[in-house]
């Protein structure tokens, strides 16, 4: 039965995408079959797998109205062995259309019951809020990856969230985890990196994967040319780090 792992901070620009895109890139790399779900409107692990946003028909949005089921939006990418659950800006409307509809915090949850047995991983790239759409996604995951940017602001918010995926666990999904917080665009050189590194590490101790994710301009531009950091470039500090991470996760779930 595949694992569902969630990749969400309310916070933008924390580099939940870009984990999303290459954890599942890499996890397929290293031989697990993997389906990535874009849970946000802004549809940019999908246009990042090189699938041409415009052209999408089907994706989360009709999941998620249970107008079809999950295997006929299923679409192939660039990756090996992951398989994209895409989005597209319509994506937007479904926090207004769910609103008045019974189990809503439920709706991804159950649709994924059809398709979780197909796979050894299902990520979820979540929207940068705590609206419906990332309630649902949470509701349906076993556990959260949290990206937090090794910036001043990054701890702001974090107890917000944490606070949220506590009332998730009491109210709606009792069984759900947190996987890891993941410290991303690290740079060594910087004192203010490194003071985030200790400070996050001193407080949360092991709910921090050890695999910090550095600052690296191929990771930055690999998106352009619709392909994981593992496609584009093999060699890159970004892919020996996202390989890291998912070796980590792997290791975590095989105890």
């Amino acid at each position: 039965m595949g694992k569902i792992i969630a990749i969400a901070n309310q916070k933008g620009g924390v580099g939940k995408t870009t984990t999303s895109v290459n954890l599942a890139a890499s996890l397929g790399v290293l031989e697990k079959k993997v389906l990535l779900i874009d849970a946000d409107p802004q549809a940019n692990a999908t246009s990042g797998l090189g699938i041409d946003v415009e052209s999408v028909e089907a994706g989360t949005y009709q999941i998620l109205e249970h107008s079809i089921t999950p295997k006929e939006a299923i679409l192939k990418c660039t990756a090996p062995n992951v398989d994209v659950i895409p989005a597209h800006i319509d994506l937007v409307a479904i926090e207004i259309e769910l609103v008045d509809k019974e189990n809503r915090e439920y709706m991804l949850k159950k649709a994924l019951e059809s398709v979780k047995d197909d796979y050894d991983y299902i990520i979820i790239d979540c929207a940068p809020s705590l609206g419906l759409l990332t309630l649902n996604a949470l509701t349906a995951a076993d556990s959260v990856v949290i990206p937090i940017q090794c910036e001043y602001f990054a701890l702001e918010g974090l107890g917000k969230l944490l606070n949220t995926i506590k009332s998730i666990q009491k109210i709606h999904n009792p069984d759900l985890d947190i996987e890891g917080l993941l410290l991303t665009m690290y740079d060594s050189r910087l004192r203010l990196s490194n003071q985030v590194v200790e400070e996050v590490q001193k407080h949360f101790n092991d709910m921090v994967f050890d695999t910090v994710i550095q600052r690296n301009v191929k990771l930055s531009e690999a998106p352009s040319f619709g392909e994981s950091i593992i496609n584009y470039d093999a060699t890159s500090k970004g892919a020996v780090n996202y390989i890291n991470l998912a070796q980590e996760i792997i290791k975590k779930n095989s105890k």
